[in-house]
């Protein structure tokens, strides 16, 4: 009886790997497992009456109402042009330094990620607009396969991320588990702008790691990160200060005013989104890159993604009861009890395991089958929730870069060049996997990386 929810979990991961979409191998493996529980005496039916209040509370979550918003911020943000003119300005701005354009990339896809949160669009748009030049201007194809890849993760931790957003709801549900289990009746709370917040600092320094690794490695091996002089890169550097201003204050002012609005209490992450979205709606109109045809490009684009994330977690909403209604909590709690090391052993099992299924799931399944499970039994042995969210949010980032399996590499693989050889992209991440585990490591180490700008803002424990 004790070894159903896991059984459960593994018949997942297996039709996961098979190719069935995700939000119907959630709700059909609870299912067919609730249904055999029924027959064989094991599960009792009322469980699933539980099932209406919890797709209730889905669709009236406040919360998950940013999700639509911040889609649609950054598809349209995508669709206007804005990195297109970023990189090409950054590029001129960065180029004459060893390593510049590399420097550049990893600028703008910073802003990228802070403007759009979404993985995919981020590695894909990069590629196809600096790939070619980087290659072109003497870049080896592993360094600069190996950048966008990275610079393109970036948008899971840096805040506004739909990652983020995910996993502050699903991180603020099991908290309040957590001290109900333990008999705290009067919970406290953890939101979404609390984990925008705590993820800032470690995003900020993996933007600077990244930095500092592609001017070292420029230094020592120039012939493969070369300078640039304007003139190779288009342009002169008549009017730069010009097209700077231009091109790097409009989203710059839109960060600055939905990341700002959050941190200053002044709006929710929801309300922000909506400020998000009508900003880059404008920003569109101002690069005179909106019509009909390009509105309901972007209106699809987001309506796809977010059916898809709601129909995800409705699934995962169904397998969560089935799998709680076979004890799966108590079972995953008794098997923690049981490992030498207490938490430390328990949090080192849960990253190891979530690090593994970002080889063959996406961060929105892990967020709502995961985290639902062993976060609740985590947060009660004593773990920061902030802490906990960050630390899942860069080993989630650092399985998207993993071969041979890691997202980013096939949407990489999927616009560069022939001449790319996937064994580039490969050897071309490695550095980068090594900057994100001791990432991992350095917020293991110092907990207040994560814990200590919420606690000044939010006044918080």
């Amino acid at each position: 009886m004790e070894l159903i929810p896991l059984f459960m979990f593994l018949v997942v991961c297996l039709v996961l790997m098979a190719g069935y979409p995700v939000a119907f191998t959630l709700g059909g493996t609870a299912l067919l497992f609730a249904f055999a529980g029924m027959i064989s005496g094991q599960f009792d039916p009322s469980d699933l009456t539980f099932l209406p209040n919890r797709l209730f509370g889905i669709v009236t979550n406040q919360t998950l109402m940013a999700v639509p918003l911040f889609v649609f911020m950054g598809i349209m943000l995508e669709k206007s042009r804005l990195a297109e003119n970023l990189l090409a300005t950054m590029a001129r701005l960065f180029g004459p330094v060893p390593g510049g354009l590399g420097i550049a990339i990893v600028v703008v896809g910073a802003l990228l990620a802070a403007s759009t949160g979404i993985v995919g669009a981020t590695v894909v748009t990069m590629g196809l607009l600096s790939l070619p030049t980087m290659l072109k201007l003497g870049y080896s194809a592993p360094l600069s396969s190996g950048l966008i890849c990275a610079t393109g993760t970036l948008g899971q931790i840096i805040p506004p991320s739909i990652a983020l957003v995910l996993l502050g709801d699903v991180i603020s549900s099991a908290y309040q588990q957590a001290q109900l289990d333990m008999g705290v009746w009067s919970t406290k709370t953890v939101s979404v702008g609390d984990l925008f917040v705590g993820a800032l600092i470690p995003g900020l320094v993996l933007v600077l790691l990244y930095i500092l690794f592609v001017f070292g490695y420029s230094l020592f091996r120039p012939d493969k990160a070369p300078a640039a002089s304007a003139e190779a890169l288009g342009s002169a550097d008549k009017g730069l200060l010009r097209e700077l201003l231009t091109s790097l204050a409009p989203p710059l002012l839109l960060i600055v005013v939905v990341l700002g609005s959050i941190l200053t209490g002044e709006a929710t992450p929801t309300e922000a989104a909506g400020v998000g979205a009508f900003g880059a709606l404008l920003l569109a109109l101002a690069n005179r890159q909106l019509d009909l045809s390009r509105l309901r490009e972007v209106m699809r684009g987001t309506t796809r993604v977010t059916a898809m994330v709601f129909m995800i977690l409705i699934g995962a909403s169904l397998f969560s009861l089935v799998f709680r209604g076979y004890g799966g909590d108590e079972t995953v709690q008794h098997l923690f009890e049981q490992l030498p090391g207490g938490v430390v052993t328990a949090t080192l099992v849960v990253m190891l395991v979530i690090f593994l299924l970002g080889f063959i799931l996406d961060f929105i399944e892990i967020t709502f089958v995961v985290v639902p499970i062993v976060g609740p039994v985590l947060l009660a042995m004593g773990l920061d929730p902030v802490w906990l969210g960050v630390m899942i949010a860069v080993n989630l980032q650092t399985s998207f870069l993993t071969p041979p399996f890691g997202f980013a590499l096939f949407y990489l693989r999927g616009v560069a060049p022939e001449s790319v050889a996937t064994s580039d992209i490969y050897r071309g991440v490695a550095p980068f996997i090594a900057i994100q585990v001791g990432m991992l490591l350095l917020l293991a180490a110092v907990p207040e990386m994560a814990t200590w700008l919420p606690a000044q803002i939010y006044g918080t424990d």
